[in-house]
């Protein structure tokens, strides 16, 4: 019996590396931007990494956009109306052949209020944590963003929980269709991540802060960074995310995958010079890092970092992030934070 199974198990741990290696190896048209507005009809710059291109764009909506040397932008007449966004087709001739991908440009609508729902809006709404609800309750009380955690399960599924366990299921060792028959405590089922995609891309006011949980392995972290990636790249859901993660395997697995990602790193073990030098988006501390190092406010701005503290939930520190004028502040009191904003 042991026999047979070790090399079953060299079989998988090559099928895993052999995805791997192919998954470096195969090339994507990038958009370096994804959104357009009545103070920016300039949308984004086309490319693929390491290949010289020819890019064309069709489609319904061609008529729309212009391209020239690459650059992609919107006719200032479609701007003022028209809907929230338009699905344009982008082909590239290469060396290798033609290579084609579908981007959805959105109109870009989103608060900027600074106001980020920690795991959505649950708290004072009857929500359940990373449910559905908690996304919805987070776009109607009109938050910038709304947090929320993603897992990748036994047989690779992606799924939204905080902890890397529900009700007594480790999540990395269970599987998709085992974690779906779990109920949370509002009695929603546990939200797939295409689920949670679906619904947040039915607006354009509340961006998605997709938090990539860390997992067992270096190998398991960059295979789930990729599993996001393509799952928010088929869904052409790039406009809405923003991504953080504790990992920074992680976090650089995505911005090799497409330097034109909004990472952000969660830690609060590296300096704004070394996020800024890595091309990181930027940093997402907790409170108290910013408390021990309030230097290091200054200097992400001063680098061109965002910056986002979590999660704060105290009035007094809410106030003192607010006067710090950072980018974002995470909290589990989404309605206070709007209430103080709002004075």
């Amino acid at each position: 019996m042991l026999k047979n199974l070790i090399p079953c198990a060299l079989i998988l741990m090559m099928s895993v590396k052999t995805t791997i290696i192919s998954a470096q190896q195969k090339p994507y048209i990038l958009l370096s931007g994804h959104t357009f507005s009545t103070k920016n009809s300039e949308i984004g710059t086309l490319s693929i990494p390491g290949k010289d291109a020819k890019f064309k764009i069709s489609g319904d909506n061609v008529s729309v956009f212009r391209l020239k040397k690459n650059k992609l932008s919107i006719r200032r007449e479609a701007i003022s109306s028209g809907p929230k966004w338009y699905d344009l087709n982008v082909s590239a001739e290469t060396a290798a052949g033609t290579m084609k991908e579908t981007f959805r440009i959105l109109r870009d609508e989103f608060n900027r209020n600074t106001v980020i729902a920690h795991r959505g809006a649950w708290k004072h709404t009857g929500a359940a944590e990373n449910s559905i609800s908690a996304l919805q309750h987070a776009v109607r009380l009109a938050c910038q963003g709304s947090e929320f955690d993603v897992h990748m399960t036994l047989d690779s599924a992606l799924v939204i929980n905080h902890d890397p366990s529900f009700k007594g299921k480790v999540i990395h060792s269970t599987t998709f269709a085992e974690l779906k028959q779990l109920k949370l405590s509002n009695g929603e089922n546990m939200p797939g991540l295409d689920e949670y995609l679906t619904e947040g891309m039915k607006q354009n006011t509340t961006k998605l802060v997709l938090e990539l949980k860390p997992t067992i392995s270096k190998e398991r972290a960059v295979q789930s960074a990729r599993k996001v990636y393509e799952m928010a790249r088929s869904m052409k859901a790039q406009a809405w995310i923003d991504y953080i993660s504790f990992d920074y395997n992680i976090c650089h697995e995505l911005m090799r995958i497409d330097p034109n990602l909004r990472v952000a790193y969660l830690n609060g073990d590296k300096s704004p010079e070394v996020l800024a030098a890595d091309k990181m988006w930027g940093l997402d501390y907790n409170q108290s890092v910013f408390q021990k190092n309030p230097s290091w406010i200054a200097s992400a701005k001063e680098k061109g970092l965002t910056i986002n503290a979590w999660t704060v939930n105290d009035p007094k520190l809410l106030q003192w992030f607010i006067d710090q004028k950072i980018d974002f502040i995470t909290t589990n009191e989404p309605e206070l934070l709007l209430k103080m904003i709002k004075k």
